[in-house]
């Protein structure tokens, strides 16, 4: 079977001198019954290698149970058949503008910033977490006659941290559980990052979107000797809820890419397709030069303005990109596969049946819990979903102000029943209100932060709510995980009836199509909230932009009937969404 080696020159597969040409695909991005296609296009584009994270939370949502992970070997399996090299990235630490950078919250509620260290508990979890990635990659490494040629440790530790101890231990702890290629580490063409994220047993990359030249020549600063290979060719960017969809011009990314090459190194553009994120998992940034600022969520479409598309369409910029890699690919990349279907006609589908949030927490959540002060998402056991807060404001007593403390991130503010306020700043003034009241907060958590000193923060009403100044103590909590409404069992118990009004709650209709395809959805003057069509949640919508509309994989649809479930938390428009094949 062919070793792989990386000298000076470059990488060695089975002794042959290869170029790595890659692109990063996330396959827990990309619905499983569009990875031939999409890794088609990736071929189709002039690629001979595919790169993807591995994201821990996705497949450890509670501790001790690890799940889903064949996901990955099918990926790796599909890549081989497609004719394509692979490199995995299993973190533990992922970022990829994923909830919490791939870290599960389980873990990084009990131990906050003592993750990507050398603590010993943090070490005996990751350890667990790499020894079941490795069960599906070893056995594909190229060494075996499969696709794997790079696995990467951690994941641009030098923005992060210095603990160069911890580095060196997941390079033990992955060459003992048989990982045989090279081992590469990826950051920031800068002295503090290559510094702090380079290894000793690991080959060093970097990741950029300008200036190639410089970024090398800084890199060679550090690493004298080895290849030279940018890990993340940035050839577009993410977007954040309330912003503008970032755009980068394709020929100025192109233009990148040839510099890239002329310098002889190897290259993975990230990303190739950047697909969706599915299932309510964007992450957020904190703004500011230093990640501490205000939270930014990161929009449901990871399309990254990249090569290919959401829906999985050539662009400008993969013509681009098709062009310089035809100079540098051992043959002339083949045509690109045939598009997928999409949905023949446009669909209404009626939400006829409701049941408000406080009905559907009472079936679907989990079991209330009452303290002197609000526990967070993390001691609730809530990944991704919402939390209701509930205080008794005693009396009585004049009308004084009403503070909610350390909010994170959104709350809909109820006193006695009627709705107050919607605040989204950590320190928020509900209003003057006075005693004796009940005060109930509807908490959402808009993705945790993935990148920087904030990583690992915890979620919910992590202060508490202040009168005048005093704390109300005594709160009673209880948690909706967001995939608690999925699966047909969970919802037969909702109390269904008609919609009432234009509250938030949980909606649900049935449509039928001729057939499967590829569709938008869209829900005209709702809010924010989450969907599910046929069990499958395809993010969340958002009323802030630039996102107007999800994606929905066609193979989701069904011929006959289908099912589509609302969860809306702010407010509801006219209780009808629309399915439209006309994707854009």
């Amino acid at each position: 079977m062919p070793q792989v080696a990386a000298d000076d020159e470059g990488f060695l597969i089975g002794g042959r001198r290869v170029r790595l040409l890659s692109g990063a695909v996330h396959y827990f991005r990309v619905h499983e019954g569009l990875w031939a296609h999409r890794l088609g296009m990736v071929r189709a584009m002039g690629l001979n290698c595919v790169e993807t994270y591995v994201p821990w939370n996705r497949h450890e949502p509670d501790e001790g149970a690890v799940r889903g992970l064949g996901e990955l070997g099918r990926f790796l399996d599909a890549a081989a058949a497609a004719g394509l090299y692979a490199i995995v990235r299993p973190g533990p630490y992922i970022c990829a503008e994923w909830d919490n950078g791939g870290l599960p919250h389980w873990l990084t509620g009990r131990l906050g910033r003592r993750v990507r260290t050398g603590d010993p508990e943090y070490l005996r979890a990751a350890d667990g977490w790499l020894g079941a990635v490795a069960e599906e990659v070893v056995p594909r490494q190229a060494d075996r006659g499969g696709p794997v040629v790079l696995v990467q440790v951690e994941n641009e530790y030098g923005s992060y941290g210095s603990d160069r101890a911890h580095l060196r231990y997941l390079v033990r702890r992955l060459r003992a559980s048989g990982v045989s290629v090279p081992l590469v580490t990826s950051d920031g063409p800068e002295d503090h990052m290559l510094t702090g994220g380079t290894v000793a047993g690991a080959v060093a990359t970097v990741n950029f979107g300008s200036d190639a030249r410089g970024a090398f020549a800084a890199l060679r600063r550090h690493r004298p000797r080895g290849p030279l290979m940018c890990m993340e060719l940035w050839c577009g960017w993410f977007s954040h809820w309330g912003g503008e969809r970032v755009v980068r011009d394709a020929g100025e990314a192109a233009g990148v890419l040839r510099e890239v090459l002329e310098c002889g190194a190897s290259v993975n553009v990230y990303m190739a397709h950047g697909g969706t994120s599915f299932g309510g998992w964007s992450g957020a940034d904190r703004a500011g030069e230093e990640h501490s600022g205000a939270l930014l969520p990161t929009v449901t479409s990871y399309d990254y303005d990249a090569p290919i598309d959401e829906y999985g369409r050539a662009t400008a910029k993969f013509h681009a990109f098709r062009e310089v890699l035809a100079a540098y690919g051992e043959a002339p990349p083949p045509p690109p596969p045939p598009a997928p279907p999409v949905l023949s006609a446009p669909v209404l589908v009626p939400l006829g049946q409701w049941a408000p949030l406080g009905a559907v927490l009472d079936v679907l959540g989990g079991a209330e819990r009452e303290g002197p002060v609000p526990p967070s998402f993390e001691e609730l056991g809530v990944d991704r979903g919402v939390v209701r807060y509930r205080f008794a404001l005693p009396g009585p007593r004049a009308p004084r102000p009403l503070r909610v403390r350390g909010l994170r991130d959104r709350a809909v503010v109820y006193v006695d029943g009627v709705r107050v306020a919607v605040l989204d700043a950590e320190e928020g003034l509900v209003g003057e209100v006075a005693g004796p009241a009940e005060v109930e907060l509807w908490v959402e958590s808009l993705g945790r932060v993935a990148y920087g000193p904030r990583l690992g923060e915890t979620k919910g009403l992590t202060g508490g709510l202040t009168h005048g100044g005093a704390y109300v103590h005594g709160v009673r909590a209880r948690g909706l995980r967001l995939a608690a409404p999925e699966g047909a069992g969970a919802l037969a118990a909702v109390p269904w009836r008609a919609p009432a009004g234009e509250g938030p709650g949980l909606y649900r209709g049935s449509f039928r199509v001729p057939g499967p395809g590829d569709a938008t959805l869209e829900l005209p003057g709702w809010g924010r909230g989450f969907v599910w069509v046929n069990g499958f949640c395809p993010g969340r919508y958002w009323s802030a932009g630039p996102q107007g509309a999800l994606y929905v994989p066609g193979p989701v649809l069904r011929e006959g009937r289908n099912e589509l479930v609302v969860l809306e938390l702010e407010r509801a428009g006219e209780p009808l969404a629309r399915l439209d094949g006309d994707v854009r």
